[in-house]
């Protein structure tokens, strides 16, 4: 029978059809959603929810957040949930921290949470901050006294955030950069080391009251030095490598001195031996102008030989008349 399986077949195929048809439905139209935000008093229509789904925004994430606004006292319009999703915000995380910050007595219009997500700060860890403050412990800061003392102090920052300042406000890094300069001035303007030691609250006061926090996303609420350890005696230090470097100064002078008083040694030599040179050429050149004679050449040489003579007996203790060596 033909006609009897044709018409089973297309039964099957409109049933199909039908199922397919309200599964599509359902998906369009969340009925569970809609009951569930018209029971807890945060009313959706349909057609919104359809049209959430059209422009493939999840109804289920930012009606769950809406109802737990309302719940909560907080009056959020929808479409600026729904416009925070679609900039790439995090609508159930600012719900949850308008919450807290609504619990704690703390001002955080959507606006302003909705920036400081999107800016990409934990909106929740922030009002966290807020209620309970956070200690920022700062690494090893080495500064130097005025007597030359090396001192090397740990401090610990209690901070809490600062809502109106969290967008665009700079962080821990700069809070930790700006403690560290303000010990080292501190320790730096001391007139000795012992000062610090037997009061270390004074670093404290001093960088509380320069306003370190200012530009920032968070308040400074007390300054703690947690230990304060005597390092090197950079002064003595620096004196030992300055008496080097004098010291290496004067030798290198010395040796150019010296350098110098040979060189014109030398000089002196060599105008010496010059000198005898022209010794025979002057001579001879008398010789031949009349104004030597032989008489006169040869008394000339037996005086050089006497006073040869004379030295060689005198290297030798042997002259007449001079006391004998033993």
């Amino acid at each position: 029978m033909p006609g009897f399986e044709t018409g089973i077949a297309g039964g099957f195929a409109l049933i199909l059809l039908l199922l397919v048809g309200l599964v599509f439905i359902l998906y369009l139209v969340p009925l569970p959603l809609w009951i569930a935000a018209w029971a807890s008093g945060a009313y959706v229509g349909l057609f919104t929810l359809i049209g959430m789904r059209l422009r493939r925004v999840p109804p289920g994430t930012v009606v769950t957040a809406r109802i737990s606004a309302v719940k909560a006292g907080l009056d959020i319009p929808l479409n600026d949930l729904e416009a925070h999703y679609l900039a790439g915000g995090n609508v159930v995380r600012v719900v949850n921290a308008m919450i807290s910050a609504d619990k704690a007595n703390i001002a955080l219009p959507f606006k302003r949470a909705a920036a400081i997500d999107l800016a990409g700060r934990d909106i929740v860890e922030a009002v966290k901050m807020s209620v309970i403050p956070k200690v920022i412990e700062t690494p090893k800061i080495a500064a130097v006294a005025k007597d030359g003392i090396q001192l090397i102090a740990i401090s610990r920052v209690t901070v809490r955030t600062n809502i109106d300042r969290l967008v665009g406000g700079a962080g821990e890094e700069t809070i930790i950069a700006r403690v560290g300069e303000g010990m080292v001035s501190t320790i730096g303007s001391a007139t000795s080391h012992k000062a610090v030691l037997e009061n270390p609250d004074h670093i404290s006061k001093n960088i509380l009251s320069k306003g370190l926090d200012a530009g920032t996303a968070y308040e400074i609420l007390s300054i703690d030095i947690a230990d304060v350890d005597v390092g090197e005696n950079i002064g003595a230090k620096l004196q030992i490598d300055q008496a080097n470097a004098d010291k290496q100064i004067a030798q290198a002078k010395a040796e150019e001195r010296r350098a110098m008083a040979v060189a014109l040694e030398q000089e002196m030599r060599a105008r010496v031996v010059e000198a005898e040179a022209e010794v025979p050429r002057a001579m001879a050149e008398a010789f031949r102008q009349g104004n030597l004679g032989i008489m006169d050449y040869y008394k000339m040489k037996n005086v050089q030989a006497d006073t040869s003579m004379r030295d060689a007996i005198a290297s030798t203790g042997d002259e007449p008349g001079a006391p004998q060596r033993k």
